[in-house]
């Protein structure tokens, strides 16, 4: 995402480069160009308008200091104000109440019951109690779908066959909350195809019979400035408390995320970034603005890293690394945690500067696992346990049976000898480090 307005940024920063000061001869030049940037990523003219104007103003009342150059000075002054057109600071969910209820709403199509979904485990992860209420009683398909998505991640659902009335639904639903300990109930409701008095007064009557302590509407980001046009018209019917973006993973200009906070008046407080169901990010705009700006985003790639972190399992690994029996059933089951923590080019693009220098670089997640998972499951579990015992005749099976080749069976025997070393190495040089400390 925002991979277009990322190149079209650096080059407008190019124009300050060598400029011994900043002049409004040279601003305007460079701000002419963002301007560009921001309209081609779908940013509304008057967003674009007005986010060049504060560019403008406080970078030619900054007191520049000798030791920081022009152009950098411009992308600090650009990051900040990107960050503070999308929020500033990340905004938390309103959980209060017993249960906590979170109304969701949208349009049909902008992926409203995935969310719910994806919302649900994201609140179970970390220890609420949830309850999915299946309120789109307009279209049967919803109920199903959510019911499909909640198998998955173990989240009971709410609905009563053949009832028609969803604000009947929500009430029982939260009412079974209530009487169960449940922490949260979700509702998800019924979307239509455009925005319309009928659906804004089903809304209404849902909103005033839920009382719910958060009410989110979601919008698809690849529908752009319509995505924008159609969060103000509902916060306008319903004043709603935060915007969902989903898709925006196949979204690389990125204009909705830099314009609904500014034209909504709401905070962006979630976005999803792919089908699976741990694909849902809370939305950090400072953070977002650094990957604008290819800063990266150390941060949530540590907090994607921690989400997977199990602290036993973490200790037993330690124990056999020290006695040197890490296996390729260890192995299998580190790829498994990276797998889980998403996209595999969007985790390296949070890495400072890796996002432009693996831009043209086609990664998919299946594919890059594909051969070391089939090379490894076509091991005996005794081959698994005891990696020593592979010699010529065995990998020559072990490579017919995954369908590669001996020289990728040998590569990925190389890559995990040289995987033992390294974490061997780590291990004694933290212990060295832990009795030189005693002494």
């Amino acid at each position: 995402m925002f991979e277009n307005l990322s190149e079209r940024l650096e080059r407008s920063f190019k124009i300050l480069k060598g400029e011994g000061k900043i002049t409004e001869i040279n601003i305007s030049e460079t701000l002419k160009d963002v301007r560009r940037a921001l309209l081609d990523a779908d940013v509304s003219y008057k967003v674009a308008k007005e986010f060049c104007d504060n560019v403008k103003q406080k970078a030619l009342g900054a007191n520049v200091l000798t030791a920081v150059k022009p152009q950098q000075m411009m992308v600090k002054i650009v990051h900040d104000e990107l960050a503070a057109f999308m929020g500033s600071e990340s905004s938390a969910l309103n959980l209060k109440g017993s249960p906590a209820v979170v109304l969701v709403a949208g349009l049909n199509g902008s992926g409203k019951t995935t969310f719910c979904g994806k919302l649900a485990l994201h609140l179970k992860k970390k220890g609420n109690k949830v309850l999915l209420a299946a309120c789109d009683t307009f279209r049967p398909a919803a109920i199903e779908q959510l019911k499909t998505l909640a198998q998955g991640i173990d989240v009971p659902v709410f609905s009563i066959e053949g009832e028609s009335d969803p604000v009947a639904v929500a009430r029982q639903a939260i009412a079974k909350g209530r009487s169960e300990g449940y922490s949260t109930v979700i509702v998800d409701t019924a979307g239509r195809l455009a925005v319309d008095e009928e659906l804004m007064q089903e809304i209404r009557t849902m909103h005033e019979a839920c009382k719910p302590s958060e009410t989110l509407f979601v919008v698809d980001a690849m529908t752009g400035q319509d995505a924008v046009l159609s969060a103000k018209a509902f916060n306008e019917a319903i004043d709603y408390d935060g915007v969902v973006l989903t898709k925006m993973d196949g979204d690389t200009r990125g204009g909705a995320a830099l314009s609904v906070k500014a034209v909504s008046g709401k905070p962006i407080k979630f976005v999803s970034t792919g089908e699976k169901m741990e694909a849902l990010d809370v939305f950090h705009p400072q953070r977002v603005a650094d990957r604008i700006l290819g800063m990266g985003d150390v941060v949530s790639l540590v907090e994607k890293a921690q989400e997977q972190y199990d602290e036993k399992q973490a200790r037993e690994m330690k124990k056999k690394i020290a006695k040197g029996s890490f296996n390729f059933n260890d192995f299998y089951e580190q790829i498994q945690q990276v797998r889980k923590m998403g996209d595999i080019k969007d985790l390296a693009g949070m890495i400072p500067g890796m996002d432009r220098a693996i831009k043209d670089v086609d990664i998919d997640n299946d594919k890059a696992f594909k051969g070391t998972e089939a090379i490894i499951k076509s091991m005996t579990p005794y081959e698994r346990e005891h990696p020593e015992c592979l010699n010529g005749s065995r990998r020559k099976r072990i490579a017919a049976g995954s369908g590669t080749s001996v020289a990728d069976v040998n590569k990925l025997i190389k890559q995990f000898e040289g995987s033992q070393k390294m974490m061997k190495m780590a291990m004694n040089g933290s212990l060295a480090g832990r009795l030189k400390g005693l002494r």
